[in-house]
């Protein structure tokens, strides 16, 4: 069967065509409009911008992928759509345009969960993964652990009590004059300088597996500001070194102690911020202590895409959780 996969939930319009066949996934086309140009001027996401953008882009993105995977809708069994959580506008587009395409051509429509669909993008990689096991999800919207119960049911067992990892590496890399995004230059950053330079708060919270990113934001703008005043220059590779290891610590400390408690052997890394490379090293070496296996999506499906989608929306179909024409998007999130 083949499924389109739509996402629209931030700042990348996404259309790709999936193949499930004999209980494995094949990329047929992937196609991700970037808005990162128009947003740099900013420093950040506009979310009115990011609607417009998306409304531009989403019918050339469709035609584009249904075209690369060398198929036309009437072969496509099922279309995906994220319509939760996310920016409202962004999601209102990529809905309404699923939700039309879908019933103008009968073809059968289903949700999905965004934090859904970036765990589903480990199965483009690993036709080994079955559940359960256990989940980081880390973006500039959520980190978050869970328990894979199935393909469509996820247990939380620890959150961030504010801000997400993803907002906290920009917010810093924004102040300190990185170039937008600011979490992908400071993970380069981060190689040139020492990583025990300047003392921060962790983000764990003690006694949970919670995080809470505000306290070592904070910490950081202060240390940032005070140089400021009294006119010194602080050494950016060293705060990004700092910075970064600080929350590379506290997330591996939280999902080490999931491992512990949930006796899950399988642990799967996923989000915007899985692309980040001190990350991506720091828990593999952690599973490789604890003999636990380690997933995690290439960088290219680590990012907000239409294939993963895909693959979420593939157990929803299977699972017969169809949409009708009352389908709406919501900022909520909802597991």
């Amino acid at each position: 069967m083949y499924i389109l996969g739509m996402e629209s939930s931030c700042d990348e319009t996404s259309a790709a065509v999936v193949e499930y066949k004999d209980g494995k996934f094949e990329i047929r086309s992937n196609i991700v409009a970037s808005q990162i140009e128009t947003h740099r001027l900013y420093g950040g996401v506009v979310p009115e911008i990011a609607s417009r953008a998306h409304i531009e882009a989403v019918s050339r993105i469709t035609t584009e992928a249904l075209a690369q995977a060398n198929i036309t809708l009437s072969d496509i069994d099922c279309v995906a759509v994220t319509t939760h959580p996310g920016l409202i506008g962004a999601l209102l587009v990529g809905v309404n345009f699923a939700k039309s395409l879908a019933f103008a051509n009968n073809i059968p429509l289903v949700s999905v969960n965004h934090i859904h669909g970036h765990i589903s993008a480990a199965y483009l990689e690993d036709d080994t993964l079955e559940p359960e096991f256990l989940s980081l999800v880390v973006s500039g919207g959520h980190t978050s652990i869970y328990i894979c119960r199935d393909h469509l049911t996820l247990e939380e067992i620890g959150t961030t009590r504010d801000d997400a990892a993803g907002e906290a590496f920009d917010k810093i890399g924004r102040v300190i004059g990185m170039p937008y995004p600011g979490g992908a230059a400071l993970d380069k950053l981060a190689y040139e300088g020492d990583a025990k330079a300047i003392k921060l708060p962790s983000p764990a919270l003690h006694g949970s597996l919670d995080f809470s990113f505000s306290g070592i934001k904070t910490a950081a703008l202060n240390y940032i500001n005070s140089a400021n005043q009294k006119g010194e220059e602080i050494n950016r590779a060293d705060l990004a070194a700092s910075y970064t290891k600080a929350i590379v610590d506290a997330v591996v400390k939280q999902t080490s102690a999931a491992i512990d408690q949930t006796g899950l052997k399988r642990l799967v890394l996923a989000g915007g911020v899985a692309a980040n490379s001190h990350l991506r090293s720091a828990l593999e070496m952690m599973c490789k202590k604890k003999k636990v296996t380690f997933t995690v999506p290439s960088r290219a499906l680590c990012g907000d895409n239409g294939a993963m989608i895909a693959v979420s929306g593939c157990f929803e179909y299977l699972a017969g959780r169809f949409a009708d024409t009352s389908l709406n998007a919501s900022a909520l999130d909802e597991i």
